[in-house]
């Protein structure tokens, strides 16, 4: 973990408890340096930090710009600064009723100083192209005031809509239905029905042309002021996708001005990676692992063959696919889960270092309304109690359940998510079930306060702990991590936890009395949790790697596979074990097994005497025999199609010169 040279900590005017010592241990500052308004009066110091070496670490977030300017200005004259990071704790764990909140501001100061890893970027163009759906003078006018903007608009009117008396030069103007939108910023793509565009031609009040079915455009932004239920799920998250009640003047003009204001060049974040090899969506046309496609909220994840694929241009980055893909074909980068993992378990050893008695409660909260919340309960509330640690994320659905018990895992007693009305609570719920199934009790809850004394109400309120024996540091990926917190709270059980449906653990059970040992399951398993013997019919089964996908069950042709969600913390699971054996078939030729003798047995039942083709004679043998037996027997049969006759003798000298003898005779 890096490690700052300077800690500068400010009490905020003596309002803020702050024990330094404690702090600096925390953290690990080689140096600290105690003052109450960094800000204005003890401004000095702060310039002198700067103008020294090492990082330079200041408690203070809220005058976080005036901190960097002053870098700036610094690095100006003297041609170098210290590098400078600010970090909030007098609005996140400052102010409390309980008092000193020591052992949590270290470990957010910890924290504080990761280095973050670079999330990876494309372009996006929008050249200005504006579709404006909707009708009457609030449609009209919004499309007007976007063409003053710089906007090329169309606006398109309900089919009923009669032609205003003025027509507007300054965009274009339509009748149409809409029947299908899809895309996103700078990418639209738009089809309507009863297309009718405006026909400028004749005398008197112009009027629209015939209207055609199947019209399609693109543009870059669309502005849906129809009234009518949103063209896309999650209408929030679709970039370039703006909507407004249009009896709402307030809100149509906070449209407009989103509108107006997506031209150029955009970066986006490329959220999710995704390795098309790892995926268990299918094999062979035979269905799989539908997950991330169930609970994606925009639409952005579709089937594409054996795999599936991801607009990167829809995604808006919540992370739910890759909270629960089982395979890690999707995974989260911004920033990549192995980071996330490693801010839990600074958090949770920062706060051991500091003193910080007990366990810890781990309050994970977006980064949208949440942090307005939780400083209007430190600014004019009780704030938060002094062992509840906020951890912020980009969205809460990507904190899945191998994420909730890797802090369980670390040294947290209880993880509170905190959720918003915009939260996918359908890919939420699920990943804490299965965290609680695994961790063995209520240690993860779900909260949604309405306001900061809602919020200060349930995190004083009691709450059911889980923590290990020995914390645990979370290393590797989701499936591995899981594991190792599994471990650490269970203490090492070697009876299997049940799961819920849907989980993606678990055992897989086979028939045997229904099983021919086709190994069409083994060859279609995407993580080799399934395999076989080469020395004899059998279907081994290694119980970690396998992700519940549903491949080999729906790929059997008997039926005789079913999955058993569980958790087997055993070493047992880590290595292969026999599912079901039988003893091959010994060729009645050579005596070479092959095949399996109860399906060799049982199809000379079903044919000797009772096919044609085996109606007599010793044809049924072949059945009996290995390959190379078979076709020799083949060959040498009667009539044998690939004898093809007697092979004709070579050709020799002496027959060239014998047949010229004969010629000269005659």
């Amino acid at each position: 973990m890096p490690k700052p040279q300077t800690l500068i900590a400010c009490d905020c005017a003596g309002t803020m408890s702050l024990d330094t010592e404690a702090l600096q241990q925390g953290c690990g500052a080689e140096r600290i340096v105690a003052c109450s308004r960094a800000c204005t009066a003890d401004l000095d110091r702060v310039v002198k930090a700067l103008s020294g070496e090492g990082m330079v670490l200041v408690a203070c977030g809220q005058e976080a710009a005036r901190f960097e300017t002053l870098a700036g200005e610094i690095a100006a004259e003297s041609g170098r600064a210290a590098p400078l990071i600010c970090a909030d704790i007098r609005d996140r764990a400052g102010w409390c009723a309980e008092g000193s909140a020591t052992a949590k501001q270290a470990a957010l100061l910890a924290e504080a100083v990761l280095d973050a890893p670079m999330t990876p970027l494309f372009d996006i163009e929008s050249p200005g192209t504006c579709l404006v759906l909707g009708r009457g003078e609030a449609a009209l006018e919004a499309a007007g005031r976007l063409a003053e903007s710089g906007l090329a608009v169309t606006c398109v009117l309900d089919d009923r809509e009669e032609l205003p008396p003025e027509p507007p030069a300054s965009f274009d103007l339509a009748h149409g239905r809409l029947r299908r939108a899809s895309g996103s910023l700078g990418g639209f793509a738009v089809r309507f029905d009863r297309f009718a565009p405006l026909d400028p031609a004749g005398r008197g009040m112009p009027g629209f042309a015939p209207p055609r079915d199947g019209a399609v455009s693109q543009c870059d932004i669309i502005l849906d002021l129809s009234g009518h239920p949103p063209l896309f799920p999650a209408p929030h998250k679709r970039d370039g996708y703006l909507r407004a009640d249009p009896r709402d003047p307030l809100a149509v003009a906070r449209a407009i001005q989103a509108a107006s204001g997506l031209t150029g060049s955009f970066e986006k974040p490329l959220y999710i990676s995704f390795d098309t090899a790892l995926c268990a969506h299918s094999r062979a046309g035979q269905k799989g692992c539908t997950r991330c496609l169930d609970i994606c909220p925009t639409g952005a994840i579709g089937p594409d063959g054996d795999s599936v694929t991801i607009d990167s241009g829809i995604c808006a980055g919540c992370g739910g696919c890759a909270a629960v893909c089982p395979s890690g074909a999707a995974a989260y980068a911004d920033p990549p889960v192995e980071f996330l993992f490693r801010r839990i378990a600074t958090l949770a050893t920062a706060w051991r270092k500091a003193g910080g008695e007990g366990a810890p409660r781990l309050l994970v909260h977006d980064h949208e309304t949440a942090p307005e919340m939780i400083r209007l309960s430190a600014r004019h509330g009780r704030g938060l109690p002094p062992d509840v640690i906020p951890l912020e994320v980009n969205e809460v659905e990507g904190f899945g359940h191998a994420e909730m018990l890797a802090a369980l895992g670390a040294g947290f007693g209880h993880v509170h998510i905190l959720t918003s009305p915009r939260t996918g609570i359908a890919a939420l719920a699920p990943q804490r079930e299965l965290a609680l199934a695994i961790a063995g009790r209520e240690a993860v809850s779900l909260i949604d306060p309405a306001d900061p004394d809602r919020l200060e109400e349930i995190l004083r309120a009691p709450a059911e702990t889980a923590t290990a024996g020995n914390p645990i540091l979370p290393l590797g990926g989701r499936r591995e991590v899981t594991r190792s917190a599994a471990t650490a709270l269970r203490g090492g059980t070697d009876v299997p936890i049940p799961l819920p449906d849907g989980s993606p653990y678990g055992m897989v059970e086979i028939d045997t009395d229904a099983c021919t040992l086709c190994l069409a399951c083994v060859s279609l398993c995407p993580a080799a949790a399934l395999g076989d013997n080469p020395d004899k019919p059998q279907v081994n089964f290694t119980e970690n790697a396998c992700l519940q996908c549903g491949i080999c069950a729906n790929t059997c042709p008997e039926n005789a596979i079913t999955l058993s969600p569980r958790l087997d913390l055993s070493p047992a699971a880590l290595a292969p074990r026999v599912l079901h054996e039988e003893e091959p078939f010994a060729c009645i030729e050579c005596g070479t097994p092959f095949g399996v003798r109860s399906t060799i047995e049982r199809i000379v039942e079903t044919l000797d005497g009772k096919h044609w083709m085996f109606a007599g004679g010793d044809r049924i043998r072949l059945v009996q025999m290995c390959d190379d037996c078979r076709v020799r027997a083949q060959y040498h049969a009667e009539n044998s199609p690939f004898r093809m006759g007697e092979r004709p003798r070579i050709r020799t000298t002496d027959d060239d010169l014998r047949a010229r003898e004969d010629e000269g005779r005659e």
